[in-house]
């Protein structure tokens, strides 16, 4: 692809860099993993949805939207192809952490996805908002959790990062989706618990730095959200 999207010029080849930058919450809860190389998977993980997320925000117009994301479809194809992956720092690292995970292709693809909605400038209706926050946060939050325990509940995972993603929204009423994501977020096992941990600033938003900090800790802590 010639649209190919922008490398990170001030962080390259630096992601856990670039994701507390660009999205504080999930490198947050990203800190109360222990095992350095879990730690780095996951950030690679939000890295990915990092860059489909910005494939809507930054095109001019919905084609050159579908462009970019078809970019990380097609490095989808050579990770999973075992072809050369294109000089990306996040497709690239994204090459690494499948290989050693074996993280199932339907499973990225499914985050691509889920953005072509978002290329269509139509307010999403109340069932489109759900879905859309379980196949973006809540997918995110599914591979990362299997990440840190292979035999994690994946719906709980999906659960709270969806209500995550909701929570970004100031069109989308929460508190059902809060409620269902707090009782499901206790069945997930401590290992698996920093997949979910931001959902606690969900409906919840914090003034500072610090006061998010403590919630997030104070969540981690408890195994609650």
């Amino acid at each position: 692809m010639d649209d190919a999207p922008d490398a990170p010029t001030d962080d390259l080849g630096d992601l856990d860099a670039l994701i507390r930058r660009v999205d504080p919450d999930r490198w947050m809860s990203s800190r109360f993993i222990a095992d350095a190389q879990a730690r780095a998977d996951v950030v690679t993980l939000y890295a990915f949805d990092h860059e489909l997320a910005r494939a809507p925000k930054v095109s001019s117009n919905p084609l050159i939207g579908e462009i970019r994301l078809t970019w990380w479809r097609e490095a989808l194809d050579e990770i999973f192809e075992g072809r050369p992956v294109r000089r990306h720092p996040t497709a690239e690292a994204l090459a690494d952490v499948v290989g050693r995970r074996g993280l199932a292709r339907a499973s990225l693809e499914a985050l691509i996805d889920a953005r072509y909605r978002e290329l269509d400038p139509a307010p999403m209706l109340p069932a489109e908002s759900l879905s859309w926050a379980r196949d973006t946060g809540g997918q995110a939050a599914v591979l990362a959790a299997t990440i840190l325990d292979p035999a994690t509940d994946v719906e709980a995972a999906r659960a709270a990062g969806s209500a995550w993603a909701l929570g970004r929204r100031s069109d989308v009423a929460l508190k059902a989706e809060l409620g269902e994501a707090r009782r499901a977020a206790r069945r997930l096992s401590a290992q698996a618990f920093p997949a979910a941990a931001h959902a606690a600033l969900a409906g919840h938003p914090a003034r500072s730095e610090l006061a998010k900090r403590l919630r997030v800790t104070w969540a981690v802590a408890r195994g609650r959200i």
